[in-house]
């Protein structure tokens, strides 16, 4: 049985669902593979950073379908990590929404199939889309300070 929503704790969610974009982009490469030069590191940090700030602007300046839609048109390889997460954060928040899934499982990151359950899903109730919007910023949030650590 899922928790509701109540019970969940939303910084935690925010925070795990950050962590795993910073490791993703961050200390792995594309392919998946470990980063072992800090140098590598520091720049693939400096990219993530760019693509959560931007992602952060957007959802606070025009919601939670235009940050989906700007990640998955502008941000390429990160945008498709954040998503990703950004989805996995909402299956959890517990309202029954689900995530787009292939035929194998996965995330569905297809424009079309993410935009078709945020429009359906997400955006039907305004006391849950407000409370999806300020987890999702929380989590933007994190994921930035998380690639600066990274910077420094």
């Amino acid at each position: 049985m899922k928790n509701s929503v109540a019970q969940l704790n939303l910084d935690r969610l925010a925070a795990e669902h950050a962590q795993n974009i910073i490791c993703r982009l961050v200390m792995e490469d594309k392919d998946g593979k470990k980063r072992e030069d800090n140098e590598e590191k520091k720049k693939a940090a400096s990219s993530a950073d760019n693509t959560v700030t931007k992602a952060l602007g957007v959802l606070q300046e025009n919601g939670v379908y235009a940050c989906f839609l700007y990640l998955m048109a502008k941000e390429k390889e990160n945008g498709e990590v954040v998503v990703e997460e950004m989805l996995k954060l909402l299956d959890r928040l517990g309202f029954g929404w689900g995530k787009p899934t292939d035929e194998h499982g996965n995330v569905d990151t297809n424009t079309d199939v993410v935009l078709k359950h945020i429009t359906e899903k997400v955006t039907v109730r305004l006391d849950r889309l407000l409370l999806a919007k300020e987890t999702l910023a929380q989590m933007l949030i994190y994921a930035r300070y998380g690639a600066k650590a990274f910077r420094r």
